[in-house]
């Protein structure tokens, strides 16, 4: 899964002023630690005020659009709510924004301007260069049950001849059909291997993402899984795929979603899930936040503190209920988490209105229809009916999914099912991605050169070609 700096690659904004013209482009460049994402706001005048679009260059996601804003006296408020952000600025007479970026109680200062900021160079030397030593052609698919059209990727082997085939599905939030993040391209990694070893794979941009269309915002991992449904029915039309050897490659949300679509197919032969989950959302963020906090240094009480509060939220949220109602109990929760905290430890001049307020602000981004399925959705019932072959594999520095907690529950779900052509490896030093690492922290992954270990790749495209001869 996505932490913090994958999260705000997934909100709406719309911008009201009253003074000053802020139409137009709009860049800014937030930085955390060694991290460097830059955000584009794009503004246009409309007639009841504002609206605009953002794209997060460095993540290879473009034309977002949003939600609501306030510019008044100069000063832009903008309130992400599914992405959990809250961004405040005033606009000076020299046309700049000077602001502070909010993010799940931790704030980072980010300013914005007319100029376009240049990404320092990286080096990503397993990133592939034209011309290709196979055929790379730029495909369209429909999803008729979403109506929508999936723009992507299909590399195949230079020779004539039918193929075996995989679909490479993507992580949470919106990405690309590279699955592009801090200026590394894991999917047009892994397909220049895969492909350049015979096997055809097809990636595409998730829906409302790059050149896909439709409404990321409003969709799950279920109609994530109408997306891959529709990519294999694309393969299987080629005459130049096997159809009787086509498998998916799912990564973190992806491993979720591929079971979700073998268990319901006929036409899936193998699975690959890499960092895949086997646990319920809410255990699973959890463990993430518990081991990322202590990566990051905070100290054990303040990680009890911290889970403590959030596994009252969470429990709020495994109630069925509607969104209004949520939104009410999770207000009460607040303002008795306020009632709690001693006299001595609140604020100057923190009321329990204004902390139930900025609390619930923060929460905005847990009443989206993603997180509210995440949260509550469990992967054993979709692994139990998955009968074809399955490789799970995770790194063993993942802070984001745990490899031995979830490596366990996929075995035993597959097992529960009866599935018993199934390999589970965790690959000693490997982080989330799949780079090599050092402590597998989430503030690595641009340092790193690599974007993903060859061993990796080679235990993949092994265990795929014992599949398919």
């Amino acid at each position: 899964m996505k932490t913090f700096s994958l999260l705000f690659i997934s909100f709406l904004l719309s911008i009201f002023s009253f003074a000053q013209d802020i139409t137009g482009q709009w860049n800014g460049a937030l930085k955390v630690q060694s991290i460097q994402l830059r955000l584009v706001f794009n503004v246009t005048k409309t007639e009841n005020g504002y609206r605009a679009t953002m794209d997060s260059p460095d993540q290879g996601a473009f034309g977002i659009p949003v939600t609501a804003t306030s510019f008044e006296n100069n000063k832009l408020k903008i309130v992400i709510t599914n992405a959990n952000i809250l961004y405040e600025g005033t606009l000076g007479d020299d046309n700049i924004i000077i602001g502070v970026f909010n993010q799940g109680g931790q704030s980072f200062p980010m300013n914005l301007s007319r100029e376009e900021i240049v990404k320092a160079g990286s080096n990503r030397p397993q990133e592939p260069k034209r011309p290709f030593s196979y055929r790379s052609e730029d495909v369209i698919f429909e999803n008729k049950q979403a109506e929508i059209l999936l723009a992507g990727t299909l590399t195949m082997p230079e020779k004539e001849g039918t193929y075996p085939a995989v679909v490479l599905i993507s992580g949470s939030g919106p990405q690309n059909r590279d699955e592009e993040l801090f200026g590394h391209k894991p999917f047009l990694v892994l397909s220049d291997y895969l492909t350049k070893n015979g096997i055809a794979v097809l990636r595409y941009d998730d829906r409302g993402t790059a050149a896909s269309t439709g409404d990321f915002g409003s969709a799950t991992s279920v109609d994530f899984a109408t997306d891959v449904a529709s990519a294999v029915q694309y393969l299987q039309s080629r005459p130049e795929i096997d159809k009787s050897k086509i498998g998916l490659i799912g990564h973190s949300e992806g491993g979720i979603i591929a079971p979700m679509v073998a268990g319901d197919s006929d036409d899936i032969d193998f699975l690959v899930l890499l960092a895949g989950t086997g646990i319920r959302g809410d255990k699973l963020l959890l463990a993430q936040q518990r081991l990322i906090g202590e990566a990051s240094g905070i100290s054990p009480n303040q990680l009890e503190e911290s889970a403590l509060v959030n596994r009252g939220v969470f429990d709020i949220m495994l109630k069925d209920q509607g969104t209004e109602e949520l939104k009410g109990d999770l207000r009460n929760y607040m303002a008795q988490a306020y009632r709690n905290i001693p006299p001595a430890n609140v604020p100057k001049g923190m009321t329990e209105d204004k902390f139930v307020k900025e609390q619930m602000a923060q929460m905005e981004s847990l009443a989206t229809p993603w997180m509210q399925y995440f949260i509550k959705y469990d992967p054993a019932p979709a692994l139990e009916k998955v009968s074809c072959p399955v490789l799970a594999i995770n790194g063993e520095k993942d802070l984001q999914v745990p490899a031995k907690e979830n490596l366990e529950a996929i075995k035993a779900a597959l097992a529960k099912g009866g599935n018993t052509n199934v390999s589970t490896m965790e690959l000693p030093g490997l982080n989330h991605l799949f780079q090599e690492a050092k402590t597998g922290a989430p503030s690595e992954y641009p340092e790193i050169e690599q974007t993903f270990s060859p061993k990796a790749m080679e235990v993949v495209l092994e265990w795929i070609k014992e599949r398919v001869k």
